[in-house]
């Protein structure tokens, strides 16, 4: 299969989606029965953001181009591990590997196998040879390369397992929003987004804010009311319940919308429902150690990605900050 039509085949793709047929929201659905955090509108927002972000016309010629992707490439087995914390979040990798030539073999995480699984059939039925070019399988043995992404724990077994091939392994990450206290009402509602978008499981969802000392919070409470729908959400609603109950208990101050509950805390990662804050002093040098923590996904704030940005990345923004397209190339 050439690049021509593997481009083709993924703007065949984008356009099924984008029409949202029958058969497509069929499979919301039932990807949402699988998992309760999937919820329809969430999976949608999830899909306009590949549609968007990855599969437009100029997008894709634009990533061709600066790799200087042709007919001749690929030819590998990489085995890819995909993690299930948010919709399709592993469609990037499962792109660079079709992009590249190379051949995929799948293993997709039980908590979202249901949606790049619909991709690939419809993929395969308006070409049959792509069943030769992606595989899904429980154990990934004999590839050339391995992608996985997981947990710190998993990334032990990942290194034990995978460490004597070329491979990437994926560990925990978070994000943060970095405040001075200017941000217009506008900009707090698109934090908002980076904070709640996907219920906050993903690696670029914001879980801690910095804010200066004197910092008023109560505009910023305001802003996450347009999530307070949040509170109908069965799974989330018993996570507030469960984190509103250990501050009582504790005795640890805490503010609430009655929905989103905000504690000083010195971890960067924060339960579902929480955001964690910290003051900070912008002149003490701490800024700059923050860009370089090696948990942090991405930072949100002025001179920083823009407000309501963390969870729409651009095909070239590759998490960890490891070039998967390069890797997969100089194999």
């Amino acid at each position: 299969m050439n690049l021509q039509k593997r481009i083709a085949l993924l703007l065949q793709l984008s356009d099924y989606l984008q029409l949202n047929g029958p058969e497509w929201q069929l499979v919301k659905e039932q990807a949402e029965r699988q998992n309760g955090w999937f919820t329809q509108p969430f999976i949608e927002t999830a899909v306009n953001q590949l549609c968007q972000s990855f599969l437009s016309p100029s997008t894709l010629k634009e990533w061709a181009d600066h790799y200087h992707l042709d007919d001749n490439i690929g030819g590998k087995n990489i085995g890819i591990i995909m993690a299930g914390n948010i919709p399709l979040v592993g469609f990037h990798d499962f792109l660079a590997v079709f992009m590249s030539g190379h051949t995929a073999k799948i293993k997709l995480s039980s908590k979202d196998d249901v949606l790049l699984k619909h991709f690939v059939e419809k993929m395969t039925s308006w070409y049959p040879a792509v069943q030769q070019l992606v595989q899904f399988a429980d154990m990934l043995k004999a590839c050339d390369a391995y992608i996985a992404t997981g947990n710190n724990n998993s990334a032990l077994y990942f290194e034990k397992y995978f460490g004597k091939y070329p491979h990437i392994i994926r560990r925990n990450r978070t994000s943060i929003a970095i405040l001075d206290g200017s941000e217009s009402v506008s900009d707090l509602e698109k934090l908002s987004d980076d904070v709640h978008l996907f219920f906050g499981l993903g690696c670029r969802n914001v879980t801690k804010i910095y804010v200066p000392k004197d910092y008023d919070f109560v505009p910023l409470i305001r802003a996450f009311d347009g999530y307070n729908y949040f509170k109908d959400h069965n799974k989330f609603r018993n996570n507030y319940d469960y984190q509103l109950s250990l501050a009582l208990l504790n005795n640890l101050y805490y503010m609430t919308n009655d929905c989103t509950l905000l504690m000083e805390n010195e971890s960067l990662f924060s339960p579902i429902s929480q955001l964690h804050y910290a003051f900070i002093d912008p002149n003490a040098g701490s800024i700059d150690q923050l860009t370089k923590h090696p948990d942090i996904q991405c930072i949100v704030g002025k001179n920083h990605l823009p407000f309501g940005t963390a969870q729409t990345p651009g095909i070239f923004d590759y998490a960890d900050g490891i070039d998967t397209m390069q890797f997969l190339l100089v194999l």
